[in-house]
């Protein structure tokens, strides 16, 4: 297991304060960006929730600031990720839609976003790998 996925459970377990999606993937590289955990928390406080709106999944908006606050910006990338989470999802990456479908297979609500961070820190932490940049 990976110092990142070991954060990210570690963060995804804290119940008080609770930390969104977002927030759990950006603070499980803080170690490496030379960031703070407030600062991440604070940052990536109006994503959770698909952005307090059932828009997209936090997990997304989460990997996206990781990889940008690496260098990694191209559009390729981006496209690629944001592919490969709809292929895992039904096609899916509002966080309302994913919510209800999740709902209605009975799934509870934490278990299904804790999954979703888990796979979401491990694909950023690939990308990053074959970048060089960790």
């Amino acid at each position: 297991m990976s110092k990142y996925l070991d954060r990210a459970k570690e963060i995804r377990a804290i119940t008080e304060p609770h930390h969104n999606c977002t927030q759990s993937l950006l603070m499980s590289f803080t170690q490496s960006l030379d960031m703070d955990d407030e600062t991440a928390y604070k940052l990536a406080a109006a994503f959770g929730s698909g952005m307090k709106s059932g828009l997209t999944c936090g997990v997304i908006t989460g990997g996206l600031m990781v990889l940008g606050l690496f260098g990694v910006d191209d559009p390729a990338t981006t496209q690629q990720l944001i592919k490969d989470f709809k292929a895992r999802q039904d096609d899916m990456v509002n966080c309302g839609d994913l919510l209800r479908a999740n709902a209605a297979l009975g799934i509870p609500r934490k278990t299904h976003c804790d999954k979703l961070v888990f796979e979401m820190v491990e694909y950023v932490e690939k990308i990053l790998k074959e970048r060089g940049k960790i």
